[in-house]
């Protein structure tokens, strides 16, 4: 089973100004694929606390997966892949790549995400957009891929470069 945390990234949410409309879409996904939501917090567009949260997550919490959804726009308050590149250990493009180009055949703005994704010790980072829809959209096109990756995080799998 696949352990996750979700940190919303937004002012507007986190002053109760707008409602969270992610975390339950995201919670039904993951129930649909056997994962366990651990956590789920929502924080300004500050670099600090979204950082904290990931640390606390990856090495508190150990949870295999951390997603973010918001701040990977170009506005000057969204710094969350600053904030995720301060924390991981290693970069992992491919789920950024492939959430970027599959999105851009749904709609043209996908090329505007500066999201990222990373390895912090055993856990797996990845920002998602802070659009409930983009943010299932952009799970949907990575979710055959996380599991594996976890296990080879893990050392329970092994790298295949052939076709699956």
């Amino acid at each position: 089973m696949i352990t996750v945390a979700i940190i919303i990234t937004s002012d507007t949410r986190s002053k109760g100004i707008k409602k969270d409309e992610t975390v339950p879409i995201l919670s039904k996904f993951f129930a649909s694929q056997g994962w366990e939501l651990v956590d789920a917090c929502v924080v300004p567009d500050e670099y600090e606390k979204i950082k904290d949260k990931m640390i606390y997550y990856a090495d508190q919490l150990r949870v295999d997966l951390i997603l973010t959804s918001g701040g990977t726009g170009f506005s000057k308050r969204d710094i969350t892949p600053e904030a995720t590149r301060a924390v991981i250990e290693r970069e992992t493009s491919g789920f950024s790549e492939i959430i970027r180009l599959e999105s851009f055949k749904l709609t043209k703005k996908a090329i505007l995400s500066r999201a990222i994704a990373g390895i912090r010790g055993n856990t797996l980072i990845i920002n998602l957009p802070g659009n409930p829809q983009g943010a299932i959209d952009s799970l949907n096109i990575i979710k055959e891929a996380i599991p594996h990756g976890i296990d080879i995080i893990k050392g329970k799998g092994e790298q295949h470069t052939k076709k699956e």
